[in-house]
């Protein structure tokens, strides 16, 4: 695998108005190749995840536990043993604190990185593990999960990571300048969406989320983020620019399963042991068994969906590094797109798939998928059907 220097293998062009900018391949990739790394401006832990005991470096959103630590824990079984032990690669360096909150970073680095970006603004001190903690941020934070229930796709605390960048940082314009670059309509006049972040049924949570975001971490320099519309535009770029994250031990330790060269019978066996452990692990946690986040990444936003994408997004380092992977042969000036839609989804009637997409990126989908059941019914898949009576008892 190679093309990982984003400069020589991708540039950013103008598409037109509607559709807005694209990313398109500047030389040709062969399927398979890394077409680019980025780690992103911002990302943070989904708040729930993280209060549901998912260990994660609280900067770069690594897990903390090992594989076998994480598939006790999600299948409740703490006697499990995990073969081949050396396929879980996870560095087991004592993992480093913050001295005055106790939140945890995978090592000095990440811890560093953090302090000097945004946690000198965010840090609660020795308050965020007392048990009546009040601190306006943790207020927040309760509030946010209060609203947003799981599965959660988005964060409150990006919006305050992306204000703390801002008051923390000694070059504010430049910053503000990387925030420029996301999409952050609220809506889509010309087909008349609105994100479903933002509809009416939301004005009083989102209005006390603003006053409270308001109250902490107020910053002159982007009081216009504090306003009513303001906000809203922050809720819509990070609806429509926030890139889910996922890290998992276990993950990785399947992965470097799946490499092993071993004779087929104990192949056919730890294949069916790796099936058994999901199994176990379904049925006590769902499908809620990584690390989960969202981030904002400057170059992979700029990638278009289609329903049949060349490139696919894949966080293979157990962190918050995103790694663009070619799904076919791109050839130069050909635009590399994404699906933004989940294996499931993808799978569901056209009618299903631009419901989504329009909620939450406000845009009609007109890839060659959609324009070749063009015809079809406007009939919701029977999933999205089950889900949509689920939403409702």
């Amino acid at each position: 695998m190679e093309l990982k220097n984003s400069t020589e293998n991708v540039e950013i062009q103008l598409i037109d108005e509607l559709k807005g900018k694209g990313l398109f391949a500047k030389k040709n990739i062969n399927k398979g190749d890394v077409i680019f790394e980025e780690t992103p401006i911002v990302s943070t832990q989904f708040l729930w995840n993280e209060l549901y005991k998912y260990k994660a470096c609280e900067y770069c959103m690594k897990s903390l536990e090992t594989a076998e630590e994480q598939a006790r824990r999600l299948s409740t079984n703490p006697h499990l043993s995990l073969p081949h032990p050396e396929c879980d690669i996870t560095d087991q360096s004592p993992y480093v604190d913050c001295p005055g909150c106790q939140v945890t970073y995978c090592c000095e680095l990440c811890r560093k990185k953090a302090l000097d970006e945004y946690h000198q603004v965010l840090c609660m001190g020795p308050s965020r593990l007392s048990e009546d903690n009040d601190h306006p941020l943790a207020r927040l934070q309760e509030t946010w999960r209060n609203i947003h229930y799981p599965p959660e796709t988005s964060s409150i605390m990006l919006i305050v990571k992306m204000v703390a960048l801002v008051k923390q940082a000694k070059d504010k314009s430049t910053v503000l300048q990387k925030f420029s670059q996301f999409v952050k309509n609220t809506v889509n006049e010309e087909d008349e969406i609105v994100h479903k972040l933002l509809g009416k049924q939301f004005q009083e949570q989102l209005e006390l989320l603003r006053q409270m975001t308001a109250d902490f971490i107020f910053e002159e320099n982007v009081s216009q983020w504090f306003t009513p519309e303001g906000f809203r535009s922050l809720f819509a770029l990070i609806g429509t620019n926030g890139q889910g994250i996922g890290s998992s031990s276990i993950s990785v330790w399947v992965k470097n399963c799946e490499d092993l060269a071993i004779p087929d019978e104990e192949k056919e066996q730890l294949d069916a042991f790796i099936d058994q452990l999901y199994e176990d692990m379904d049925k006590v946690s769902g499908t809620f068994l990584d690390c989960e986040g969202s981030g904002l990444y400057l170059l992979q936003s700029t990638c278009n969906h289609s329903c049949i994408p060349n490139a696919e997004i894949t966080f293979p380092n157990n962190n918050h590094k995103l790694v663009l992977v070619a799904k076919e042969n791109i050839s130069q000036g050909e635009e590399i797109c994404t699906c933004y839609l989940s294996e499931c989804d993808v799978s569901r009637s056209r009618h299903s798939r631009q419901k989504f997409l329009k909620e939450n990126y406000l845009f009609t989908c007109g890839c060659v998928k959609c324009l070749s059941e063009a015809d079809q019914a406007d009939v919701t898949s029977e999933e999205e059907e089950e889900d949509e009576e689920n939403d409702m008892e």
